[in-house]
């Protein structure tokens, strides 16, 4: 079953982003230091909050599918990113993250080898995380 999602976007005062995605909303900006007013987190935190929040939804429902009595699952992500790039100081190396981390605990009557293949169950069936690992096609239509 094929499902569009839609977000909109609208740049504000300075560097805050307005976000809407049907009835909720967010703020991105930048930090103080940065030249924003830190009204929210910037992008960078964002796209890794997307990673986080994806993986611990699917561990839920594949969870509650499998009837697992999962008592937590705790994911904590780290990424490296080259700013200079992304502030155009550069033109070696990438715009995006060189590399992230995601550490998961899961607390659940599963031994280590369970554990395992469970998270691998959920990070397949994580649209974020795929969107992450393979090419998924962009559209830009500039007006």
């Amino acid at each position: 079953m094929q499902k569009t999602v839609k977000v909109n976007a609208k740049l504000g005062e300075g560097y805050r982003v307005d976000l809407q995605a049907g009835k909720h909303s967010m703020i991105i900006d930048q930090p103080e230091s940065g030249g924003g007013k830190d009204e929210g987190p910037s992008p960078l935190p964002v796209f890794l909050f997307a990673l986080g929040g994806c993986l611990a939804t699917i561990a839920a429902i594949k969870a509650r599918q499998d009837r697992i009595k999962l008592r937590s699952f705790d994911v904590e992500i780290d990424g490296d990113i080259d700013t200079a790039y992304l502030m155009g100081k550069t033109t070696e190396g990438r715009a995006g993250f060189t590399e992230i981390r995601v550490k998961v605990n899961i607390d659940a009557d599963m031994n280590d080898e369970e554990k395992q293949a469970f998270f691998e169950a959920v990070d397949a069936r994580c649209p974020i995380s795929d969107n992450m690992v393979k090419d998924t096609k962009i559209v830009f239509d500039v007006n």
